[in-house]
């Protein structure tokens, strides 16, 4: 980049902490440009599960996790990321392009940056402690920050909210394109893209739990004591107030906020979005849990048991395979599409 400006250690640095950013299967659906004096991020379609995520809303709440994560990575290096979303309507999958100034990191900024490499889906039970109040307060303070708004589902929201959980379970589990797309997505031992099996465990039984993704090869253990899905754990719902692409945009970055504030309160968390994937079972969570906003994401969120085991890291594709100067191709040479 020009003199004045981050030098390329400092840029890679930053898209390597933006691409341990949470998507929809590990997906990574994102490329990321550098021009003279800024940096851009652009969407990239052929990675969009289609029978996962029918009309790109996953797609569009990775790229924003991924944008908040760069954000966060620029400002503990001492850049302020001025983003300006969706910057072009003839390129609709340029999603941000982001200029960059000098900037002192407070101690929010080293406090999320430090989260993202901490950063887990622990999808297994939780221990019976329960939340604080005023852990949720500062989560739903950061989701506002982004422009979303995040509330807990409780008493009779947090029912039907379980039951759309169920109801896309059971739905996706009589449809042949999901599940063969789910099967090719996850299962995976050294591929550094897609769910490995060290981070999946297999459907919980236990009385109450809430349904989980089928993946393949679950190959993750719950915790010994682990009391399973009840009151303790927290079902968070992030939401917006309208549903376009600038809107759902915000919502990945929100998500993000979220996610890793509570990783650096040392909660558990992990997304569910099947329920919001389907039409129908989105619009019961949009009429009956969020009050008539437009739910975008679900954190499920609690602490982990004393004794739980750490999650290995999920892996990422090489910062080289997603970030190339402005106007020239990148290459992706490994597309896997199969375990």
């Amino acid at each position: 980049m020009d003199h004045g400006l981050p030098d390329d250690f400092t840029v890679e640095s930053a898209v390597a902490l933006a691409v341990r950013a949470p998507s929809v299967h590990n997906s990574q659906p994102w490329q990321w440009r550098t021009g003279d004096r800024t940096v851009h991020l652009y969407a990239d379609r052929t990675r969009r599960l289609a029978g996962t995520d029918p009309d790109g809303r996953d797609l569009m709440l990775s790229c924003g996790a991924a944008l908040h994560h760069l954000r966060i990575g620029f400002a503990a290096l001492g850049w302020r990321a001025e983003v300006h979303r969706l910057p072009n309507p003839a390129e609709p999958d340029h999603l941000a392009a982001i200029e960059l100034h000098r900037h002192q990191p407070t101690l929010e900024d080293i406090e999320l940056a430090a989260a993202i490499p901490r950063r887990r889906t622990d999808r297994r039970r939780h221990s019976s402690w329960s939340v604080p109040q005023g852990h949720i307060e500062v989560l739903a303070r950061r989701a506002a920050d982004e422009g979303a708004i995040l509330r807990p589902a409780l008493d009779s929201a947090r029912y039907h909210l379980a039951g759309a959980i169920k109801e896309a379970a059971w739905l996706h589990s009589e449809d042949p394109v999901y599940r063969t797309e789910l099967a090719a997505w996850s299962g995976r031992h050294v591929s550094p893209d897609g769910v490995p099996s060290a981070n999946a465990p297999a459907q919980d039984d236990t009385p109450g739990a809430l349904p989980a993704r089928a993946f393949a090869e679950p190959r993750l253990a719950q915790t010994e004591g682990a009391t399973g899905e009840d009151d303790e754990t927290v079902l968070l719902v992030l939401s917006t107030a309208s549903d376009d692409v600038m809107s759902r945009l915000r919502a990945g970055e929100a998500t993000s906020a979220v996610l890793l504030t509570a990783t650096s309160l040392g909660l558990a968390t992990s997304p569910l979005t099947e329920p919001l994937e389907l039409a129908g079972t989105r619009d019961k969570v949009r009429d009956l849990v969020t009050g008539g906003t437009f739910p975008q994401m679900v954190l499920r969120t609690g602490w982990a048991p004393v004794n739980a085991d750490p999650l290995p890291a999920t892996p990422r594709r090489n910062t080289a395979e997603v970030l190339g100067e402005l106007g020239k191709p990148i290459t992706d040479p490994v597309r896997y599409q199969s375990h």
